[in-house]
Formats: structure tokens, sequence, C-alpha cells
């Protein structure tokens, strides 16, 4: 079932604590020939202007590469045992530049929402990331 809130604010904390207990999402694209393709990863979230932001620090490798440059539409699902679940439709873009690297990682490093995300080992300049702006 799909419920419509008039705003993000109004489930935020829901959201969030949902995202805390489930932590991982499945995030799928679409290849060129439409099928869907599906990978596990821990993405980190802001709201700006009143709407979720999704950051998902990833390698961009050839397959997710080719998958958004043809289809930027993704969705992110988050279940959990407990029938708890989130999905978060998306159109995703790859960000290179420094600040907003250093920026996504900081988001990870200190947790967003409070207990998603992971402290990373490895420098800002040199991490991979890409952002995924939510749509509502």
């Amino acid at each position: 079932m799909t419920i419509r809130v008039p705003t993000f604010s109004s489930v935020e904390g829901q959201f969030n604590d949902y995202l805390r207990e489930i932590r991982y999402a499945t995030m799928t694209t679409v290849d060129a020939k439409g099928r869907p393709r599906a990978r596990v990863l821990i993405a980190v979230w802001e709201q700006i202007d009143g709407r979720p932001l999704g950051w998902l620090a990833t390698y961009k490798t050839p397959v997710k590469a080719a998958h958004l440059a043809k289809n930027p539409h993704t969705t992110f699902s988050y279940w959990s045992h407990r029938q708890n679940a989130v999905a978060i439709d998306t159109i995703a873009e790859w960000v290179d530049d420094i600040e907003t690297k250093q920026y996504v990682w900081q988001l990870y490093d200190r947790t967003s929402p409070t207990g998603v995300g992971y402290p990373s080992a490895t420098s800002g300049a040199a991490r991979p990331t890409q952002s995924c702006t939510c749509c509502g």
C-alpha cells in the first residue's frame, strides 16, 4: 500500500527509525534492455528543502554507470523481518567535485540519519560518491 503524505517532515521520524533498524538498502537500476539490476548498499540521507536527499558512496562501475546514463531513475528499498518497509523512487546523478565528496563522507562518518552510515578508512578526496536525488 502506498501512502501519500503532505510533507516528508510528517513521516521523517518513522523513516529514520526504519532506516536505523534496517540499514541496508537494495538499489535497483534498469539496463538498456529494461531489465532490473539490484545491489545491496548503505545510503545516507538528509532533508533538504523539506524533501529527503540520499547519498550513496560507491564506485562508478561500468555497469552502474551505463544503467544510470541510459535511465537515471532508480529505487531504494528497505525491508525488515518485522515487515517494516520503505521504498524511495529517485533520480540519480554522479557527483565528482571534491567538496561534495568530502561533505558526503562527513555524513557517513557521523551517520545520517543517526545510526545509518559507517566510518570510513580512506581519505575524502579519493572516495567515490554518487548522489541520488529523491523524488516525492
